[in-house]
């Protein structure tokens, strides 16, 4: 998640909506637009929401939206709002590829998109930097206190208030705001935190949940190191499984450790040809910078199916297929840096203690490695905390329906029976061969549109996910180069 920074239309309609208790009135700006990779005409909004909800007279900043209009809105069906992950993605950004994978949904329903206070265009906490670094030549070894220093200097407004309980308040704002008695909810990866907050402090907002890769409030993020670990070691046993991997790769378990010890006495430094400008580029690898390439392929079953042939051919000293898994991250990853630790490092990383970090840190792929950026980040970064309330089981009686992917290296299917515990009104369903968000990748997308129509959790038809295909990898180079967006486009070669 931190690897970012450290590898790391021409009128608006103007009204006023009441939104709060004490009759407090807020401006909204709703229009019509076009935003990056869609060609219909969408709706942008704007409302003016108080950054501390305290004092509502005080500051004020701008919430940003998009809303998807549904194809037929005729029935005026309850709109889906996405919360977004991370901490610090920002949801509007993403409008172009969940128009794509909640196209069943959209036939039907609006689909909101709200940036999270501190995302996008809802005053960005961005650490700006983290974008123009040269992602070749830097390692997160080199990031430093001052980066961290820099990059607070560089925010205005009270960090105090960028906290998932007050975004909750601001995407409750925005319901009320589009008129809406009642919205469903789809929360991946951190928005399952998000949404399971807002099913505590706003229930009857709610009609409906859906929780995709889970993060519940009481599991502190930042524990990966076991996750991860179990997420790798089940791409190793696939790949044994496999015919053609296990002939290609029969040492692989052997030439990662070979390869994380050889890196760990001395980062290796190749000259290239740049994966994406041609010209010559010097790359650095470390263990770490390593590690964290590998973690975020283990994200996708698309990009898992690199992980195979990028250790072994850095095994045998070819780092050209780890370059273009690189080059894929260049300008960020879609995360502002600012709000992930402000979060992570107030909600969470006070909860865990150093037992906590040992116990994560006792696995066979990355050790305590995933720790390091919170531990240097969070003892520096301006305090706030939540109350003890916040950390309590959710148990608001809402039909809610659960996803997981068994191959998930960061919310495993142990973070859903977590939940699942508490809620009254569930459903959990594990993809076998799914990792996160599952949603995004299967056809999981259209049992949620079933859910959201029939408000019954245990009575889909999941039948689909049976075809959903075991793990399948890339076992050659193609001539010596990867064509990495065709591996991820669907191919095994």
């Amino acid at each position: 998640m931190i690897r970012s920074w450290m590898n790391i239309p021409l009128l608006a309609l103007l009204v006023s909506v009441q939104t709060y208790a004490n009759d407090e009135k807020q401006q909204l700006t709703f229009e019509n637009c076009h935003v990056d990779g869609v060609k219909a005409q969408v709706k942008c909004g704007k409302l003016q929401v108080p950054e501390n909800y305290d004092n509502i007279n005080g500051e004020q900043i701008s919430i940003n939206f998009v809303v998807l209009p549904a194809i037929d809105s005729s029935d005026n069906k309850t709109p889906l709002m996405f919360l977004a992950g991370g901490p610090g993605q920002a949801a509007a950004e993403l409008a172009s590829g969940l128009r794509r994978v909640f196209n069943e949904v959209r036939k039907t329903r609006d689909l909101i998109l709200v940036d999270q206070r501190g995302t996008g265009e809802s005053h960005p906490l961005q650490c700006e930097d983290a974008l123009d670094q040269d992602i070749y030549s830097i390692t997160p070894e080199d990031f430093s206190v001052q980066d961290i220093k820099d990059c607070l200097a560089s925010f205005s407004g009270d960090l105090s208030q960028y906290n998932s309980e007050n975004a909750i308040r601001d995407f409750d704002a925005v319901r009320v705001a589009l008129g809406h008695k009642q919205i469903n909810i789809y929360g991946g990866s951190y928005g399952t935190r998000a949404g399971l907050v807002y099913m505590r402090m706003f229930p009857d907002s709610l009609r409906s949940i859906v929780l995709d890769s889970v993060g519940p409030i009481e599991v502190p993020i930042g524990l990966f190191g076991q996750s991860s670990a179990r997420s790798f070691n089940l791409m190793l046993e696939n790949c044994q499984k496999e015919l053609s991997c296990q002939q290609a790769y029969p040492e692989l378990g052997q030439e990662f450790k070979d390869l994380m010890s050889r890196l760990e006495q001395a980062p290796a430094e190749v000259n290239i040809a740049h994966p994406r400008l041609g010209i010559q580029t010097t790359f650095v690898i470390s263990k770490a910078k390593l590690l964290g390439t590998i973690r975020m392929q283990l994200y996708s079953v698309a990009t898992r199916s690199l992980v195979p042939l990028v250790i072994h051919q850095a095994y045998l000293g070819n780092y050209m297929p780890l370059a273009g898994l690189v080059a894929r991250t260049e300008g960020g990853q879609g995360i502002y840096i600012g709000l992930l630790f402000n979060i992570t490092c107030n909600e969470d990383f006070p909860r865990i203690s150093v037992a906590d970090f040992e116990k994560d840190a006792n696995n066979n792929f990355g050790q305590g490695d995933s720790h390091f950026g919170f531990k240097m980040v969070c003892p520096l970064w301006p305090q706030y905390r939540p109350s003890e309330e916040f950390y309590q089981a959710v148990t608001a009686d809402i039909p809610t329906l659960i996803l997981s992917g068994n191959l998930d290296p960061v919310t495993p299917p142990s973070n859903g029976e977590h939940s699942a515990k508490s809620l009254p009104n569930n459903h959990h369903i594990v993809v076998e061969n799914a990792a996160h968000t599952v949603a995004m990748s299967t056809c999981a997308s259209d049992i949620i549109n079933e859910f959201l129509t029939s408000l019954k959790p245990k009575e889909l038809d999941e039948s689909c996910l049976e075809d959903v295909p075991k793990e399948s990898f890339m076992t050659n180079l193609n001539g010596g180069t990867i064509n990495i967006d065709s591996a991820i486009d669907g191919g095994k070669d």
